[in-house]
């Protein structure tokens, strides 16, 4: 009973609600770029979906906007800007489970809001969704995929926020959002390459379909749980004394 109202304590710091604070601004800076260029391509090009100049643009908005979202808020909340990240600090015992959940709510409140001030701003302009998964492609597919896009973006966040690694610098966060912008494009015309379970319960609900949406929670979720016990009891597990590379010590 002490441990867990000292969970919750340690939850409620004031450096805690400022790591809330900096993922709901970053994560409503990620999904107010990402969602409003491909409102941008589909107000200049129509069809968007169909042009491959639309899939390029968005992409391009992702990595940078998540680049930079990440460097913002590293040094305050970690960086996570996504549910499946925090999920994934937590399965991997970096986080705790009561802060990740207020990290949950912080993050799902960003994409909401800025899902909201877009639809306001451009004046009931549809905002794009993800779950108009190609008929062909069934929901077990398209949960694969995206778990397996969120395994890889992950897997990426843990190596270029690991402190063994030293501080995180500029191209932590740049490898984190090229990872997404490249998923982007392997995945967009699929399943939309959304990987952050925030952005896509934010684009749900202002615009107003939650269809496929379990796709967008479940993949992304396990993916990340995934890469976090591979890098962390696998790849570099705790108590490594160095980073070497396979050859290092081989033949000594």
């Amino acid at each position: 009973m002490d441990s867990l109202r000292s969970r919750l304590e340690h939850s409620v710091t004031r450096n805690a609600l400022r790591s809330y604070l900096a993922e709901f601004l970053s994560t409503f800076f990620f999904v107010f770029a990402a969602v409003g260029s491909s409102m941008s391509s589909k107000k200049l090009m129509g069809n968007a979906a169909s042009e491959p100049s639309g899939l390029v643009g968005t992409a391009i908005a992702t990595a940078f906007s998540l680049a930079v979202a990440v460097y913002v808020s590293s040094s305050v909340s970690g960086g996570h800007v996504n549910p499946a990240v925090t999920f994934g600090m937590a399965i991997g015992g970096h986080v705790s489970i009561s802060v990740a959940f207020f990290c949950w709510i912080s993050q799902i409140l960003g994409s909401v809001m800025a899902c909201l001030l877009l639809k306001v701003t451009t004046v009931g302009q549809h905002v794009p969704m993800q779950g108009m998964i190609p008929d062909e492609m069934t929901g077990f597919g398209a949960s694969i995929l995206e778990g397996m896009m969120t395994f890889a973006l992950v897997y990426t966040f843990y190596a270029a926020a690991d402190p063994r690694r030293g501080p995180m610098t500029v191209i932590g966060p740049l490898a984190i959002g090229f990872i997404a912008g490249a998923n982007v494009l392997a995945s967009g015309p699929f399943t939309g390459g959304s990987m952050n379970p925030a952005y896509s319960f934010g684009a749900a609900l202002i615009g107003g379909s939650f269809k496929n949406q379990a796709v967008y929670w479940v993949g992304p979720l396990v993916g990340a749980a995934v890469a976090a016990l591979l890098y962390d009891n696998v790849v570099f597990p705790q108590g490594s004394d160095s980073l070497r590379s396979i050859g290092d010590g081989i033949g000594a």
